[in-house]
């Protein structure tokens, strides 16, 4: 640390401290979805095909997932500064390595290496915070640190369809360059390193074996809508590749002395249950988001720029609540916030249900403001609680699962609904297509003739249109259904939580003086 940061207070080099976590934060949680709505604009420009340009988000999510596990041990290792630092280096210079993209080679590369590096942002970021505020200070943290976290996907297509449509495809990359670059430099000034533990060694064949069951199932749940599921020879390989690749890493672990992954941090009941939670909040989050977008342009009419905007309002409800939870949680308990909390969020997905043509940008507005608020109930008490009786020299490790379990639940949501939404769009059709007939009395009316008429050619064509919106309105309802039942589904999972501080055990306390 720099000496004349060093004679600030503690209270203002903990504020620079947060600043640094968090900028990391949200240029990380940014990039999952900035870059979504300028894919038709990039495929134009860098003349790849429809399934060359899915590559690019593909890339970034598959090398996202396979690093961020590692992330514990790297830390442990060569410490959580270098690691840091290093890391929010390469997410710019790739960054920038992208803007500069002339094929969809290169782009697919960058973002590669764009995803390897962003991996370790997130949970670093979470640690940093974690050790950095004490425990009765956590909520506060995690609520700062949720901000960026829950609204980066959410403003992340606002922001980049505004900078598409006013500038270029470039500028989702480009404006990553002055936050990485301050970030360095903060964190260079500021943040203190932890300790080395060198003689750790790397558990090569763990990681392997999980890279490639992580891998082959982000690209299942990538790319399966696109080939057609188990239609398609590639998902039945990526199935079994990924099957395979978690046997060996399972059956590895759980008989070597120094696994990858340290498997004690899954002995501690609060912390089950926030990957648990945190898997559902991907789920639903990204789940949410991944129908309501496309709902208000297919169905609504709106163009991309104001369902981004009416998107975001869920992000304004979500701030408010995290401004205001650490001092609810020192009110009410934390599984009580949580109830209501996913009350509030499946209570919304149940009034989604009742949308239809007619659904007012206010109507949606209201409802997704709410179902934010639900969001920040859930997102700061759950990540408070996850550690709250885990040891500390297991929160590196921790904070890296959970954020490769909330990716994991938000890859598993957006391809469940996505799959769900198309066959019950295409069930519906099939439904009523059914009562499109010459003995339907309702067609044969006169003012319903003059306009559906079945035997021309306009009218047939129109009746299929109103079909089709028809049946893909019910497949969005039914989707909205589903997320709803996984909401309540969990909520007697609230009650197994601890909502106490437990003394550590002898046996902790000798690792963690062993580690030290």
């Amino acid at each position: 640390m720099s000496a004349r940061f060093a004679s600030l207070s503690p209270k203002t080099l903990r504020m620079l401290i947060t600043v640094c976590a968090m900028t990391a934060t949200i240029m990380q949680a940014l990039d999952t979805t900035i870059a979504n709505v300028a894919l038709p604009y990039m495929q134009g420009s860098l003349s790849a095909s429809l399934d060359q340009i899915n590559w690019v988000l593909t890339s970034y999510i598959v090398a996202a997932a396979i690093m961020t596990a590692p992330i514990g041990w790297l830390a442990d290792r060569f410490g959580r500064k270098k690691l840091f630092i290093t890391c929010v280096a390469g997410f710019t210079v790739a960054s920038l390595l992208c803007a500069l993209s002339q094929n969809i080679e290169q782009i697919v590369l960058f973002r590669l290496l764009q995803g390897m590096a962003g991996a370790a942002l997130v949970p670093l970021s979470q640690a940093v915070l974690l050790d950095s505020y004490t425990v009765e200070e956590r909520g506060s943290a995690m609520a700062i640190w949720g901000i960026g976290v829950m609204l980066g996907p959410i403003m992340g297509p606002t922001l980049g369809a505004w900078l598409t449509d006013n500038y270029s495809w470039h500028w989702v990359f480009l404006i990553n360059l002055p936050i990485g670059v301050i970030t360095v430099v903060g964190m260079l000034l500021v943040m203190e390193e932890t300790p080395r533990h060198e003689h750790l060694r790397f558990d090569w064949f763990g990681f392997i074996a999980l890279a490639v069951g992580i891998g082959a199932l982000q690209l299942f749940l990538d790319r399966g809508e696109q080939v057609g599921w188990y239609g398609s020879t590639e998902i039945w390989v990526e199935t079994i590749v990924s099957i395979a690749g978690f046997y060996y890493f399972f059956a590895h672990s759980l008989t070597t002395p120094e696994p990858f992954v340290r498997f004690e941090m899954f002995k501690d009941r609060n912390f089950v249950s926030g990957v648990v939670f945190m898997v559902v909040i991907g789920v639903v989050l990204f789940g949410t988001m991944a129908l309501i977008t496309p709902f208000m342009q297919q169905l609504l009419g709106y163009p991309i720029q104001t369902a981004g905007f009416l998107l975001g309002s869920r992000g304004v409800g979500t701030l408010l609540t995290m401004m205001v939870v650490p001092r609810l949680m020192k009110l009410i308990e934390t599984r009580y916030l949580m109830l209501i909390g996913l009350l509030l969020t499946g209570g919304t997905l149940h009034y989604f249900t009742s949308f239809s043509l007619d659904t007012t940008q206010e109507t949606i507005v209201i409802t997704s403001v709410v179902q934010g608020i639900g969001l920040g109930l859930l997102f700061v008490p759950i990540t408070t609680a996850a550690f709250l009786t885990l040891p500390g020299h297991l929160r590196n490790g921790g904070t890296a699962i959970l954020t490769l379990v909330r990716n994991i639940g938000s890859s598993v949501g957006i391809s469940m609904v996505i799959a769900h939404l198309t066959s019950e769009s295409n069930y519906m059709h099939q439904r009523l297509v059914e009562d499109v007939t010459p003995f339907n009395d309702a067609l044969q009316m006169p003012d319903v003739h003059a306009i559906l008429n079945m035997t021309t050619e306009q009218g047939r064509a129109l009746m299929n249109a109103i079909v089709t919106q028809q049946a893909t309105l019910i497949g969005y309802l039914n989707d909205y259904k589903f997320l709803m039942m996984v909401t309540f589904a969990v909520i007697p999972l609230i009650f197994i939580i601890s909502t106490s501080k437990k003394k550590p055990t002898q046996d902790e306390l000798e690792e963690a003086a062993v580690l030290e």
